[in-house]
């Protein structure tokens, strides 16, 4: 086990070597040559690996054909698009959210009624996702930063005249924007997610045009953690309170409202702010640890 084990991480590594090559390592060593020692290979191990290299290909094709195959037989069983034979058209939930979802969500935009009140509970885990892949970048980045780094290429684009006067622009054109696809989310297309993630390529552009020094004063890494954890508390609070609430039958403080108005569909307007703020730090927040693994 230890061979092998041996074996998978100079494999893992490239650090094999045929049995011929094996004077000229020794000879370097003799010369005092400080590198890394890789693992001599016999002939017939060598011919054994030759064999594994040329048949991996062939296994890992065939082993896709077979997946492509199971996942072809299971489309073609399933019944055609908008067909009453589904088990939510024969349940009538699809009916029950076309013909009620305005009234009972407020939300004149049924996808966002049903994301964010009928199926919140799978969006509540979805926005936790979402920050639990930000915690695991910040722990594997965060504290690998490197302070000889040289920021000399990204200086020649932030001097880029011609990105500087177009993100001018576009940023808030872009800011704007998605802002106005997350407040609109209820009323029609869009919502948090698609908002999130415009507003954020707005941060990301003016990190590239103008550089991170006049968005780490607002944006640092206290501030970050602040804004993201307060968000998922407010929604996690907020629709654990309705989920307590519709449970037991009771009546929730949060009203409908008139479909249609900016202010109407109860919960979903500041959950969809809610989401739109994780996903928009969270963009910007891998970008920026990924580019010069700081915020």
């Amino acid at each position: 086990m230890k061979k092998f084990k041996e074996w998978l991480r100079n494999w893992d590594e490239d650090r094999f070597m045929f049995a011929e090559d094996k004077e000229m390592l020794e000879e370097e060593e003799e010369s005092g040559g400080d590198s890394w020692r890789p693992m001599t290979i016999s002939g017939l191990e060598r011919q054994e690996f030759r064999l594994f290299t040329r048949a991996f290909p062939v296994m890992a094709g065939i082993l896709a054909l077979v997946m492509i195959l199971f996942l072809l037989s299971a489309v073609l069983q399933l019944p055609a698009f908008g067909s009453a034979d589904t088990p939510p058209a024969k349940s009538g939930t699809i009916r029950r959210y076309v013909e009620q979802g305005m009234q009972e969500t407020g939300a004149v935009n049924i996808v966002a009624g049903v994301i964010l009140d009928y199926r919140a509970f799978d969006t509540l885990g979805e926005s936790h996702v979402l920050f639990a892949a930000a915690a695991a970048v910040f722990i594997l980045l965060l504290f690998a930063r490197d302070p000889q780094e040289s920021p000399e290429s990204k200086a020649i684009l932030r001097s880029d005249p011609i990105l500087r006067n177009t993100a001018k622009v576009l940023i808030p054109i872009i800011i704007l924007f998605g802002s106005y696809v997350v407040f609109n989310g209820h009323l029609g297309p869009g919502g948090g997610f698609s908002g999130g993630a415009i507003i954020g390529s707005g941060l990301i552009l003016y990190d590239m045009a103008f550089g991170p020094d006049r968005l780490n004063k607002i944006l640092t890494l206290k501030s970050y953690r602040i804004i993201v954890l307060c968000a998922l508390l407010f929604y996690s609070g907020a629709k654990c309170y309705s989920f307590y609430c519709g449970a037991n039958g009771l009546e929730t403080i949060f009203s409908p409202g008139t479909p249609g108005r900016i202010f109407s569909a109860g919960l979903i307007l500041p959950l969809n702010i809610a989401v739109g703020v994780v996903v928009a730090c969270t963009m910007y927040g891998f970008f920026a640890l990924f580019t010069r693994e700081q915020i």
